[in-house]
């Protein structure tokens, strides 16, 4: 069953076309598809040291490379000032084979994805947590803002979507109380400016070696946005005991606190009900992350 209504067919063997029609030097490598709860890509591994990521939803081919190029900057940038590894781009492919868009090669990254390996009881994995989010605070936003696409901005501005969820999970959540939690999150007032995040910290981009973080993937949406955004991560992936310690490394205040759990609030919802049956891993980490939500109201 396909996640999206525009859902782009990938194969390896259409994988392995591209790889032998463009990139020859690495045609004699194994090429195996990734097992991955993921939304937005398919992830197939090139021998030892590469990935390759295909885009899952049909976008017109030069509005995806002008995107794919957009994600490498970011990538780039962010490898320059993240105290843990992440991939790097390596290379940009083109349509072909029967696969009718770009796609984009990048180095692999050795650990478990913490939505396997489920570090949310360690206070040291949310020190490091707290360390990766320090650094991309710091990072130089050279003058950059919000562009206003996906979530970092302003909370109101999402509440077509979130009536949407609403109305879509009348049978599977307490939307009346869920109504109630959103009606307080998106009156909550922005006070600090833009810094550099991550912007999609979830266990499926988090990698972890022995209750460690030891790497971050996905990083092609690093941008300026609302300092609370990358503080989803406390409600995705930490239990309450690591959550207080990632919130004290941070240093965080009462309302940006209150801020990253609105916007973890905001994905939260959409997982549940977009993939209720087309990528049940994905609905269950909405769900559980409400629960998270619900029960620091208590």
């Amino acid at each position: 069953m396909t996640m999206h209504d525009d859902q782009v067919d990938v194969t390896t063997e259409i994988v392995a076309d591209l790889i032998r029609e463009q990139f020859p030097e690495w045609s004699g490598e194994e090429i195996r598809l990734l097992p991955s709860t993921g939304t937005v890509n398919a992830i197939y591994r090139i021998g030892t040291g590469l990935s390759a990521r295909f885009p899952l939803r049909l976008t017109d081919p030069t509005e995806a490379l002008v995107t794919l190029e957009r994600e490498a900057r970011a990538s780039a940038e962010l490898a320059r000032v993240s105290p843990f590894p992440v991939p790097e781009p390596v290379a940009l492919g083109k349509p072909g084979a029967g696969y009718p868009m770009p796609w984009s090669i990048q180095t692999w990254l050795p650990g478990t994805i913490a939505s396997d390996a489920d570090p949310s009881g360690s206070t040291a994995f949310a020190e490091d947590l707290a360390t990766f989010i320090t650094a991309l605070r710091d990072a130089d936003t050279r003058g950059r803002r919000f562009t206003g696409e996906g979530r970092g901005g302003a909370l109101p501005h999402h509440d077509a979507w979130m009536a949407e969820c609403f109305e879509q999970s009348e049978t599977l959540l307490d939307v009346p109380r869920l109504r109630r939690l959103w009606s307080r999150f998106r009156e909550l007032p922005r006070t600090s400016p833009d810094v550099m995040n991550h912007c999609d910290l979830i266990p499926g981009n988090i990698l972890v070696t022995e209750g460690r973080l030891t790497g971050i993937l996905d990083t092609g949406g690093y941008a300026p946005a609302d300092p609370a955004l990358d503080l989803v991560s406390a409600w995705h992936l930490l239990q309450p005991l690591p959550r207080q310690a990632l919130r004290h490394a941070l240093s965080t205040d009462d309302l940006e606190w209150e801020r990253g759990k609105a916007w973890a609030f905001q994905q939260s919802m959409g997982l549940v009900w977009y993939y209720a049956d087309t990528n049940p891993p994905m609905s269950a980490l909405g769900r559980r992350t409400l629960a998270r939500i619900l029960e620091s109201t208590e």
